[in-house]
């Protein structure tokens, strides 16, 4: 994608049923065809990706305009779940995997970081780039102090896991006072190799994009894994700070102040 391909994207909170559908669609293609993740009968049928949190969440596209398909130009998306919405719905996703009291007990305001992806013809840093500018303007909005969610390893095999995880585990771990704990019964150990047996150069280059991505920001990492079989992937809970992210995007959103 060249810069007037990227110049023309646009970047905000769906405002419809139609834009929150075609995010539901590209979650679909993203997770159901191309990463072979489980679908319901129900999802199968409608193609679509979504799930209760759906309705109470933001929704956060990016949107091609030069698509000449309507229903497929948002190809980009994050869902955004600050603490207030989620006290109106069964909760928050993360807390279905991860014990967040500690993150909860702060009394902060807290945003849930989930369902990112973006469409194969757009993979590339200047999408990304836009939705974390988004997501630099929209924490400042909400006045939120820490983000939280899952981040996935694609594959369930933990064999070939235990070099990026140990490297997790031993060079970013969230301090204790905001740490979560995958629960009882799904914790896998992620402490599998001595720190001094790590590659980081190895590890770094067995971590997936995002969470990489994550840990340039300067996120911190959860206690334990946690194996997702609907989704065919093994899950960490990341942890940033607002200061993380305005650090890098913070000076971006300014140019582009009222999108999201």
């Amino acid at each position: 994608m060249n810069r007037a391909d990227a110049e023309r994207l646009i970047v905000k909170i769906a405002d419809n049923n139609d834009e929150i559908d075609a995010a539901q669609a590209l979650r679909y293609e993203v997770f159901y065809c191309e990463q072979a993740a489980t679908a319901t009968a129900e999802q199968a049928r409608r193609k679509r990706d979504f799930d209760h949190y759906d309705g109470v969440a933001d929704h956060l596209i990016v949107i091609d305009p030069a698509i000449v398909d309507k229903s497929a130009q948002v190809v980009g998306t994050y869902r955004l779940l600050r603490h207030g919405q989620a006290k109106t719905s069964d909760g928050i996703y993360s807390a279905g995997e991860y014990d967040i009291s500690r993150i909860l007990n702060r009394g902060s305001k807290l945003l849930e970081l989930g369902r990112s992806c973006v469409a194969k013809s757009h993979r590339n840093r200047q999408t990304i780039n836009l939705l974390w500018q988004a997501i630099a303007e929209y924490i400042d909005r909400h006045n939120i102090d820490i983000l939280f969610g899952c981040a996935s390893f694609p594959g369930t095999q933990l064999e070939n896991l235990r070099l990026p995880l140990s490297y997790l585990y031993h060079f970013h771990l969230a301090p204790s006072e905001i740490r979560p704990r995958a629960l009882d019964g799904r914790f896998v150990e992620m402490n599998q190799i001595p720190k001094h047996h790590i590659s980081e150069r190895e590890a770094r280059f067995a971590i997936p994009p995002l969470i990489k991505g994550y840990i340039r920001l300067g996120a911190q990492i959860g206690n334990g894994a946690v194996i997702d079989h609907d989704f065919a992937t093994v899950d960490v809970c990341i942890v940033l700070s607002r200061a993380q992210i305005n650090a890098r995007y913070g000076r971006h959103y300014q140019m582009s102040r009222g999108a999201v």
